[in-house]
């Protein structure tokens, strides 16, 4: 009986049969017509698909997103400690989220903003692949950067 069809049977005729071997009957495809029926170790199947279930989330990667916040007024020093990050960040295969934040009547000065954004995308253009160019929300603008794969 290993793997060989045996075509449309009763149900009663079915069971008698996977009782016969020791195992179970259970149903592949019940939407077909008639439905599918495999007699099989129900137990052990669902080990093995556990098991792959195991291994699929053992290889898997979780993508973060990591933040890092700018203003306007940053000085240079500290805007290369900050590109010194996001970096590192696009090392550990993680997407950045960059805001600059405005205050108060800074708001008054958003291509200053676009031009620092601008500044950090041509630094990272051999690590970084832009997801979302910057774009002004309220008083935040957000660019969104992953790593080249």
């Amino acid at each position: 009986m290993e793997g060989k069809q045996l075509g449309v049977i009763p149900l009663a005729d079915a069971l008698a049969e996977a009782a016969k071997s020791g195992l179970d009957l259970v149903e592949v495809s019940p939407t077909a017509a008639p439905p599918v029926c495999r007699i099989m170790d129900y137990g052990k199947f669902r080990y093995q698909q556990s098991k792959k279930v195991q291994v699929s989330k053992k290889s898997q990667t979780v993508i973060q997103v990591k933040e890092i916040r700018l203003r306007p007024k940053t000085e240079t020093h500290d805007l290369e400690v900050k590109i010194k990050h996001v970096r590192k960040f696009l090392d550990q295969h993680n997407k950045v989220k960059i805001t600059m934040m405005f205050r108060g009547r800074e708001i008054a000065y958003t291509e200053i903003g676009r031009k620092i954004m601008g500044d950090i995308l041509n630094t990272l253009a051999e690590e970084a692949v832009i997801d979302q160019q910057p774009k002004l929300e309220g008083r935040n603008m957000i660019m969104i950067l992953s790593p080249k794969k």
